[in-house]
């Protein structure tokens, strides 16, 4: 089987089992900030971190068993565009906040029926794209060339977290990355487990374990069986901004277009969440409730398309799969992203 044929199967079914997961245990970045900062209601928050302990485990598996390369992703390039990774993730997160779920949520509730995600993925793929290679695209050119930082001038060749010490402590970046990876997982387990609440529930925990998961096989999908001597696939996981612009694109322009992993794991997820939603009969067509509602949605994906593409990724791409790898823009992103979230829940306070 060709790589790119073996790549779109792999993210179809990928994105399948993690549309699945997420519609079935209602997984969410979005509702995790707002029951924790709303409520103070951490479980779903919990499930987020445990899926970020899973997927840090198993990426950071795969490269000491050198079975992958996670240098070669675009998360750990000595490229450092720290201020793309705080503006992109607050816009990021306010937008979430605003259009009521993250890209992937949009995605989940698309297949679920509301064709109020409907829009906000097409806004928020248009976005994307636009910023990806359009006319948006030009302010994040202008940003990244003004503020990123050229690591390889400090002698780095990694934003990695435990490169990053290994150059201040004259450590082999290896051991560090062991060491910084241990620390942060176990930290992240004792969090999730010593809670009572969540460990008594099972939903949270199989949604924690099962997105965590799906991020590991994209990791193996793309590194080990997407390898090629002559051709190898891009080493990737699940994202879904910049993905969601390129399958717009590729379902305009199938005849001179190539499908890949990304592309065919959104499509996963949607068909994913719409099986899981007609097996328990939770599939019903909803609209906007009024034009204010429409707009607020519009103005949502806009914001997460522009802003998911300036931070290199999502709450999936950059909160799991980014950090994942251990890099430091990811972290800042993330960081962004739940500051940007907050705000958002601030700005419905005050508007209702």
């Amino acid at each position: 089987m060709e790589t790119v044929t073996l790549m779109a199967l792999a993210g179809l079914v990928i994105g399948f089992g993690f549309g699945f997961v997420i519609e079935r245990t209602n997984f969410c970045t979005m509702g995790a900030i707002s029951d924790a900062a709303t409520f103070g209601d951490f479980r779903r928050f919990r499930a987020w971190m445990l899926a970020m302990a899973v997927a840090i485990i198993g990426a950071q598996a795969l490269q000491a068993g050198e079975l992958i390369d996670l240098g070669e992703s675009i998360y750990l390039t000595a490229n450092f565009g720290w201020l793309g990774a705080i503006i992109g993730g607050l816009l990021f997160g306010f937008g979430m906040t605003i259009a009521g779920g993250c890209g992937t949520r949009n995605l989940v509730r698309f297949g679920a029926g509301d064709l109020r995600s409907l829009v906000v993925v097409l806004v928020l793929g248009i976005f994307a794209y636009m910023t990806l290679r359009g006319l948006t695209g030009l302010v994040r050119v202008e940003i990244e060339g003004a503020t990123n930082v050229d690591l390889e001038a400090a002698g780095l060749d990694s934003q990695g977290i435990g490169a990053l010490f290994a150059g201040a402590f004259g450590a082999a970046a290896e051991t560090m990355n062991l060491i910084v990876a241990a620390i942060l997982v176990a930290g992240l387990l004792i969090w999730c487990f010593m809670d009572s609440a969540f460990r008594g529930s099972p939903r949270n925990i199989v949604a924690g374990l099962g997105v965590g998961l799906a991020i590991v096989a994209g990791w193996y999908a793309t590194g080990v069986l997407g390898f090629d001597d002559f051709e190898p696939a891009p080493l990737t996981s699940l994202t879904y901004v910049a993905p969601t612009g390129n399958a717009m694109v590729y379902l305009m322009t199938f005849t001179g277009a190539t499908i890949n992993f990304g592309i065919a794991s959104v499509g996963g997820v949607v068909l994913g969440a719409f099986v899981s939603a007609i097996l328990r009969g939770n599939f019903h067509l909803a609209t906007f409730a009024d034009v204010q509602d429409m707009l607020r949605n519009i103005a949502g994906g806009a914001l997460m398309g522009f802003g998911g593409v300036m931070a290199l990724g999502c709450t999936i791409g950059q909160g799991l799969t980014g950090i994942s790898t251990l890099a430091l823009g990811s972290v800042i992103a993330i960081l962004a992203i739940i500051a940007g979230g907050v705000a958002g829940l601030k700005y419905i306070e005050w508007r209702l």
